[in-house]
């Protein structure tokens, strides 16, 4: 199949959003437009369908001799390597599913904590959102261990290499950084920081935030080697449900606080109590949604919103230039800068509190966010946390160019009223 010009994927604006039904809601007479995704996106009438499916035929739990259990655990162990396939891991064990990111980087805090002692050192950065920060804190005060900051550049929201090369030594344990800021979408190296981090830090595991990432870019795990990852299906079209990869060694090793008489062999024994199978149905759909979009190849597919997504980075950076009276944007804000960034923008507007204007283009329809989304370092440092932090809008592989336009005239017109 040719991919649309317009799209770079192998359906049109047209075909690709009439699979998501919130889309075609109106708002006080205007079509809604999404621009919420980094707090989650919306999901494909298939996802919707398979929950259903899986609750009205299914259901059941694991370990059962009878059908609805089978067909369950055949679904979970199809999930795991359709979600391996898609981090790039070697072996589906290596991929847990829990509640969320956050309470999958807690369980693992608990485990990692037992390892550590006084004297050790963690590295977390104050770019990130709060779950890659307070369970590695909390862990630390626990263990006696030091926390040390990866501190981002104030005049980009970007982490630096040689920001963290200091940071590093043998005491170092653990560092854990963002793949992509949930807040000003700066896309720090990854696979730079876990080299450094090898070569200084003998020692240290690396645990990596890719939430906001994956519904970008595409993510390999294998390549970056990096020791754990974290992220969430509602973040790329799926349903609420939270997976973390680890190096199957770890998982191996490493003790977690589990009930007994449960298994102690990876996966099993990260996954507490009963999973949502109806959520681990709902992941399968999505991924062959996105499959679908690659015409058969994840990494296609990512690659190809990687593009397309880029573009809209690219048109909104060029208008926003032509002048928005009184509107900062924090981070990245150059048209050359868009592989550096995801497609999610803090803004400010001078005449307005960040509340102001999310309640001013809800009203039109838009939907964005307003205030810290947890990234409380990034919002402190920048000097905003007293001040209703910032506008987040953030596109997504289903934004139209006209949304775009749409967006940008309308913050043009709530700067000049």
């Amino acid at each position: 199949m040719t991919p649309s010009a317009t799209t770079g994927l192998p359906v049109s604006h047209e075909q690709l959003r009439a699979r998501f039904p919130s889309l075609s809601q109106e708002v006080n007479g205007h079509r809604a437009v999404f621009l919420d995704g980094p707090g989650g996106t919306q999901t494909p009438r298939s996802v919707i369908d398979a929950m259903a499916a899986y609750l009205g035929r299914d259901n059941a739990n694991l370990g059962g001799a009878f059908a609805t259990s089978v067909r369950t655990v055949e679904t979970v162990a199809a999930a795991r390597r359709e979600m391996a396939e898609f981090l790039g891991a070697v072996r589906p064990e290596e991929i847990v599913f829990g509640q969320n990111m956050t309470s999958l980087t807690f369980t693992l805090s608990h485990a990692l904590r037992r390892t550590w002692r006084a004297g050790d050192e963690i590295v977390v950065t104050s770019l990130d959102h709060d779950a890659n920060v307070a369970p590695w804190t909390l862990a630390s005060e626990d263990a006696g261990a030091t926390v040390r900051t990866w501190e981002f550049r104030r005049e980009d929201c970007t982490l630096r290499l040689e920001d963290l090369e200091p940071l590093l030594n043998e005491r170092t344990r653990l560092v854990a950084f963002t793949h992509g800021s949930n807040i000003v979408g700066s896309i720090p190296d990854a696979t730079g920081a876990v080299r450094m981090v090898r070569a200084k830090s003998p020692y240290a595991l690396v645990f990596i935030d890719a939430v906001h990432y994956t519904p970008h870019n595409a993510v390999d795990v294998e390549a970056i080697d990096c020791d754990f990852l974290g992220c969430s299906a509602y973040k790329f079209c799926g349903p609420h449900l939270g997976v973390l990869y680890g190096k199957y060694q770890h998982l191996e090793d490493l003790q977690n606080y589990k009930v007994r008489a449960s298994t102690n062999v990876p996966p099993g024994k990260w996954e507490t109590g009963t999973q949502s199978f109806e959520s681990i149905a709902g992941l399968r759909a999505c991924l062959a949604y996105y499959r679908e979009l690659g015409e058969g190849n994840l990494h296609q597919a990512m690659e190809r919103i990687k593009d397309y997504e880029a573009s809209l980075s690219g048109r909104f950076l060029e208008q926003i230039s032509d002048g928005v009276p009184g509107l900062h944007l924090h981070g990245l804000r150059q048209v050359g800068d868009v592989n550096r960034r995801t497609p999610t923008f803090a803004i400010t507007l001078e005449s307005h509190t960040p509340r102001e204007v999310a309640e001013q283009l809800g009203r039109q329809g838009i939907f964005v966010g307003d205030g810290h989304y947890y990234a409380i370092g990034v919002v402190d440092r920048i000097g905003l946390a007293d001040k209703g932090g910032v506008v987040r809008l953030g596109f997504a592989h289903y934004t139209t160019p006209d949304e775009v336009d749409l967006v940008v005239e309308a913050l043009r017109k709530l700067a000049n009223a």
